[in-house]
């Protein structure tokens, strides 16, 4: 093999990568046939079910979980970055205005970018590992505030600025409904949050690192992340799932329900995913805190949960397809009080953490990522016609 034909070499992967280990980790795993994942060294539920959203974040960023000290002083730093630049707060209410139905997570891509902007962020092939950290710091902060401002803005409400003595979740509620949060709530969507900081090499965390591997700075990385889970396929479930429940409305309507759908052909959202092959660990949490609150809504989506797992059995078997993350997320954030356009930018507040810390990881690799690709036009190359 000649040099030309080694460095053009190319090796056939499954469609959308499928299975393909494209790097090594030490942010966590995804255990499919286990039905279980993990940040860190950690249970990813073990630490949702014990630990504060800003324990998590700081074991993702510093690779450790903190002490008294440590936690006391990430949430101060933390917490003061919550608050936007007047310039950005500035353009908020034309962002708005301009995203209008498509909502505040459409609205946060130009966002973040002005953001980015404003806070001077510069490449990250071109800065140290302390300013990166910076940086990705700042802006996961901003996050939840540029959202619930977004949000209101987009209601005709006035934002509600941050406030530094409540802990992440609940000021994230606060600031979406301009009230101090039950603490069941806010607890109940911390959980939540803690259990979506990461999840693998999902379509946006792997935006994140291929753009980072240019070399790009923090807020380019973040805005293709967004980009990515602004998909339906993506991060547009949760609202989706919880149609389901209102389209079958009664228990007694949900097994004709489901076989039509099935035998039809039509995805049920909620349930099946791309790597789980048994029960998705996260929604098990979930259906545990939303057990917690109880009432019919919750009785009817455990309802519906088992009879179409026993359904999808029957009419597709030798398929694991059982309800994810997405089914039962829903339900917690309607039981919150979140509306249904703020779950999927509910979800990007929690994963902003997990896209920073892969885009710090991925910031150390000065090999950036570009793949090749099957030629299948025509045969080339063909003689220019004259006009």
């Amino acid at each position: 093999m000649s040099i030309n034909q080694a460095a053009t070499a190319s090796v056939d992967v499954p469609r959308g990568l499928a299975g393909v280990v494209v790097t090594d980790t030490v942010l966590g795993d995804v255990r499919g046939f286990e039905g279980f994942y993990h940040y860190r060294q950690y249970s990813a539920v073990d630490l949702a079910q014990s630990r504060g959203f800003e324990d998590v974040w700081h074991l993702l960023v510093h690779g450790e979980l903190p002490d008294a000290a440590q936690r006391s002083a990430f949430v101060a730093r933390t917490a003061a970055m919550r608050r936007l630049p007047d310039e950005v707060r500035a353009v908020l209410p034309a962002i708005a205005a301009a995203s209008g139905r498509s909502g505040p997570l459409a609205g946060m891509r130009t966002a973040l970018s002005l953001l980015g902007a404003a806070l001077g962020f510069r490449p990250v092939y071109d800065i140290a590992a302390d300013r990166r950290r910076a940086d990705t710091l700042a802006m996961a902060a901003a996050v939840p505030t540029l959202l619930t401002a977004l949000h209101r803005l987009g209601r005709g409400l006035e934002p509600v600025e941050p406030r530094e003595d409540l802990p992440h979740a609940a000021n994230y509620l606060y600031m979406l409904t301009g009230s101090e949060p039950d603490p069941e709530h806010a607890r109940a969507v911390e959980q939540y949050l803690i259990s979506t900081i990461d999840h693998g090499f999902n379509a946006s965390t792997f935006t994140a690192r291929v753009i980072t591997s240019t070399g790009a700075d923090v807020a380019a990385c973040l805005v293709g992340a967004v980009g990515a889970l602004s998909g339906p396929l993506h991060g547009g479930a949760p609202s989706r799932a919880l149609d389901t429940l209102d389209a079958i409305g009664t228990p007694d309507r949900i097994d004709s329900w489901v076989r039509g759908r099935v035998l039809a052909g039509d995805r049920i959202m909620g349930f099946g995913h791309a790597v789980y092959r048994t029960e998705d660990p996260r929604s098990r949490m979930l259906r545990g805190i939303a057990q917690r609150f109880g009432g019919p809504r919750v009785d009817l989506a455990v309802e519906v949960e088992r009879r179409v797992e026993a359904i999808l059995a029957e009419l597709k078997p030798g398929r694991e397809l059982h309800a994810n993350v997405e089914f039962y997320a829903g339900v917690v954030m309607e039981l919150c009080g979140l509306p249904r356009e703020m779950f999927t930018p509910t979800f990007a507040t929690a994963r902003v953490v997990g896209w920073s810390a892969n885009i710090l990881e991925q910031a150390e690799d000065s090999k950036i990522i570009r793949p090749g690709a099957r030629y299948v036009g025509a045969p080339a190359p063909q003689p220019v016609p004259g006009w």
